[in-house]
């Protein structure tokens, strides 16, 4: 049996996997539209845990974070990773339990748009249309990421053409979210995340022993200028083509090394901001059965992901020097641009584990892929059809109704997230970073100042809300363009001026309603 088969064997097993669990969950989750969007809050410490960080992390955590450290070192990837853990713990720590109280005691609220709706009673759902349509094109984006993803996987190890198996990748997300719902995805993405990590600490280990050990992959990344540095970069020296040069001896060629200063770092950082918007990681705090068992999901989160954040970056920096130094085994084109460098996961699966093995590692970036884009478009799914159908255009709209336009909605975003998937030189990270930064500072501040300022008012969360997207928009497309200080991540400028507009807009206006205030101090109190 070639290894092409047993690697297709593997993956084909473990999608069935997959299908399984979707068919288990279907006649329960298609009872009634809460237990499709919500899972009837019935998960437990265990799932919503890591189903929370599986649907979190997705393709970027096995190929786009060690794509980045492949290509730039440890900088980049390393600030990244912690500001992410240090956001899961914040997010953890200070939003779940009130959020699971809150959305309750808001008219049970089962989405997010509903639960910013309802907090602030609204009648006009002005709230609830904007935040769905912001959910709706945020998503749409995180939904191509995750079909590139797939794209780059099979046709990196079955040689087919990209667009067609962006397209295969996108068809079996698709069934599968339209026959179980939230609750066949959280059962799944916790079997994922345990696939996830045991990939990625398996193809770390057996990268380091290739490498000739711990040792020698640090001392080898020494010899490349920055790359080691937490306050400097690598520069890969490319050619006209924007491929990176080799010397003579085979070797990829580096530049002096950039500097890495307090403003990048914080830049980096800010992506832990991100999580206090993520609609993925919301709807488990409120899915959980429990408001007690909260705490238990946080410290299971954490480890995980400390685990798979760190073993990620050093996949980067081990599969860099293997191709340094085994140039016939990794190098060459397929290795030599910022955006086949995201390859290297599945470089150093296929190059050095058993066939069969490999197949069951790279289902460790299906598992990441499915756990994610599922989430995405049964999220944007619930967004239109809950919120904007039933919320505002069609108030008596029955739960039959409102699953059927779910349904027709999750095929017209996976159509157009295919559309923008089908670039072939897309750059996971880059696809990830942008939709992370736009839900980062549209909901994040919301989020915040809805949970723990009591002053809050309507006016003040639509201002916020549209500011917060609008400055996305604007930084990365127009301000960050003059670069120097200006080049930070979009999400940091964006969450400062969402927060600045929530509290100047809400002490314009008039105070929220005694109704609105005693709602918030019931949560407080208990």
């Amino acid at each position: 049996m070639s290894s092409t088969i047993q690697i297709l064997l593997a993956m084909i097993i473990y999608m069935a996997a997959v299908v399984i669990i979707g068919f288990a969950f279907a006649k329960k989750a298609n009872a009634n539209s809460e237990n499709y969007f919500l899972g009837g809050r019935t998960l437990g410490p265990w799932v919503t845990a890591m189903s929370a960080e599986a649907s979190d992390m997705s393709g970027w955590l096995l190929m786009g974070l060690p794509g980045v450290a492949y290509w730039y070192g440890v900088a980049d990837a390393s600030w990244t990773a912690i500001g992410l853990a240090i956001g899961t713990y914040l997010n953890w720590l200070i939003v779940s339990k009130r959020l699971r109280r809150y959305s309750i005691r808001a008219n049970n609220s089962i989405t997010l748009p509903e639960f910013f709706s309802n907090r602030f009673r609204e009648k006009k759902k002005i709230i609830m249309t904007l935040a769905a349509l912001f959910i709706l094109i945020f998503f749409t984006v995180y939904a191509a990421s995750c079909f590139v993803t797939c794209g780059k996987l099979f046709s990196t190890l079955f040689g087919a053409s990209y667009q067609s198996m962006v397209v295969v990748g996108a068809l079996f997300v698709l069934l599968y979210t339209l026959l179980g719902g939230f609750l066949a995805e959280s059962a799944s993405d916790f079997m994922q995340s345990i696939v996830m990590i045991v990939a990625l600490v398996s193809v770390v280990v057996i990268g380091v022993v290739n490498a000739g050990g711990f040792g020698m992959v640090l001392e080898n990344a020494k010899t490349i200028p920055g790359f080691l540095d937490f306050f400097g970069l690598a520069t890969p020296t490319l050619g006209e083509d924007g491929i990176q040069l080799i010397d003579e001896a085979g070797k990829a060629v580096f530049g002096e090394a950039s500097e890495y200063g307090i403003l990048t770092i914080c830049s980096m950082l800010a992506w832990g901001l991100g999580y206090f918007g993520m609609p993925q990681v919301l709807l488990r705090f409120m899915a959980i059965r429990e408001e007690g068992e909260l705490k238990r999901s946080r410290r299971i989160a954490m480890v995980w992901v400390i685990i798979s954040l760190a073993v990620a970056v050093f996949i980067g920096i081990t599969g860099r020097i293997i191709a340094m130094n085994n140039p016939e085994v990794l190098s060459g084109e397929l290795l030599l641009t910022k955006a086949s460098a995201e390859n290297i996961f599945i470089q150093l699966s296929t190059s050095f584990l058993p066939p069969i093995i490999a197949g069951f590692v790279m289902a460790g970036i299906l598992a990441a892929t499915i756990s994610s884009s599922d989430s995405y478009l049964l999220i944007a799914a619930s967004a239109v059809a809950k919120n904007i159908y039933q919320g505002v255009a069609k108030k008596n709209a029955s739960d039959k109704s409102v699953m059927l336009v779910s349904r027709i909605t999750l095929l017209v975003i996976a159509l157009v997230a295919m559309f923008l998937a089908f670039d072939e030189d897309s750059v996971i990270f880059q696809i990830v970073s942008f939709a992370w930064a736009g839900f980062g500072a549209t909901f994040g501040p919301l989020m915040l100042f809805s949970l723990f300022w009591k002053r809050t008012t309507r006016a003040g969360a639509i201002a916020g809300m549209v500011s917060g997207a609008a400055m996305v928009f604007i930084w990365k497309l127009g301000i960050s363009k003059l670069g120097g200080a200006f080049a930070i991540y979009e999400l940091l400028p964006a969450f400062i001026i969402s927060s600045i507009v929530i509290v100047v807009v809400s002490l314009l206006t008039p105070a929220p309603s005694k109704e609105i205030e005693e709602d918030f101090d019931a949560v407080v109190a208990k």
